[in-house]
């Protein structure tokens, strides 16, 4: 019987001691997703390079092995001010550290050390792929009439893949309905103190991911991150925004933006330090629009994005 690709599960969990599958169940670890990628076995070969007398391919052998996927999240709060979000596994795997305050909100911030593994299991119709000691990165999208959201790209261990049946009971309750982005839903951000009309924010967290395999090691590695965005905004007045002056000083401010308005389901994303690069013009239906690259850095380290659900 043909398999459904819309009949993919995907579970996560946090996984507390490398090599060690967390066994993410469907009732407590199932991920809402709006669209996925497996990419089931991600490998390099090394040619033999034969002599022989003859022409021909030797053929090639597979010196790593490891899978790979890619997945879309809606942005949206974790339901109730002071509770995690349901995807928060996700964020942690991307190198976020978690802190919940308790009835105020949960926070996501980088780190360098001390980076958490995550077990992820995607199951699609009936067959499944277990990734264990995961990392990932993440983007974002926050655009004008449309729903925001995360995209993950996680790489782990390669597991044989195996037919097993979807399971049962899968609770998607934790996650949140999300708000369209308009000036309703995403009441204030700001730019270099500038808060005119915004069209779109983008922004790439980039953790420079790799699969290392050596002898008596290996694994997904994190060596290091480098964030990048994008804004597009209508073209404002050079006494409101002297955005030439900024580009060409290579000026540092903050950047913020907040979607979301009733406890339970705000987001807010603070980069303390950007500068603004890159800067081109582009129509909207007859409107100039000025769009800025973002160069995020950090201010006093392991602090360039700060992601608040409150």
């Amino acid at each position: 019987m043909a398999k459904s690709m819309r009949k993919t599960l995907i579970l996560a969990k946090i996984q507390p001691i490398a090599g060690t599958d967390a066994v993410p169940t469907a009732v407590l670890n199932a991920i809402l997703c709006r669209s996925t990628t497996i990419t089931p076995v991600s490998a390099t070969f090394a040619d033999r390079n034969l002599i022989r007398p003859y022409f021909g391919n030797g053929g090639s052998v597979a010196v790593t092995k490891y899978s790979q996927i890619e997945l879309e999240v809606e942005l949206a709060g974790a339901g109730e001010a002071g509770t995690a979000p349901a995807f928060g596994p996700l964020l942690r795997a991307c190198g976020l550290a978690e802190t919940v305050t308790v009835g105020t909100g949960a926070q996501y911030q980088p780190v360098t050390d001390g980076l958490e593994l995550m077990t992820l299991y995607a199951y699609l119709d009936g067959v499944l792929h277990k990734m264990v000691d995961c990392r990932a990165s993440v983007s974002l999208d926050v655009t004008s009439g449309a729903i925001p959201f995360l995209k993950f790209t996680v790489m782990g261990s390669y597991s044989p893949i195996t037919d097993a049946a979807n399971p049962t009971g899968v609770d998607y309750s934790m996650f949140t309905r999300p708000l369209g982005v308009n000036k309703t839903n995403s009441p204030a951000w700001s730019l270099h103190g500038y808060t005119g009309c915004l069209q779109s924010f983008t922004m790439d967290l980039a953790n420079q991911l790799a699969w290392r395999s050596l002898i008596g090691c290996e694994g997904a590695d994190i060596s290091d991150r480098t964030p990048t965005g994008n804004a597009v905004l209508e073209l404002p007045t050079i006494a409101a925004l002297d955005w030439p002056a900024l580009v060409i000083n290579g000026s540092l401010a903050a950047f913020s933006i907040t979607h979301g308005t009733a406890a339970g389901n705000i987001v807010k994303i603070d980069m303390p330090k950007v500068q603004l690069t890159d800067p081109s013009y582009s129509d909207q239906n007859g409107i100039a629009m000025l769009n800025l690259s973002l160069g995020i850095q950090p201010d006093v380290g392991n602090d360039e994005l700060i992601l608040t659900f409150k």
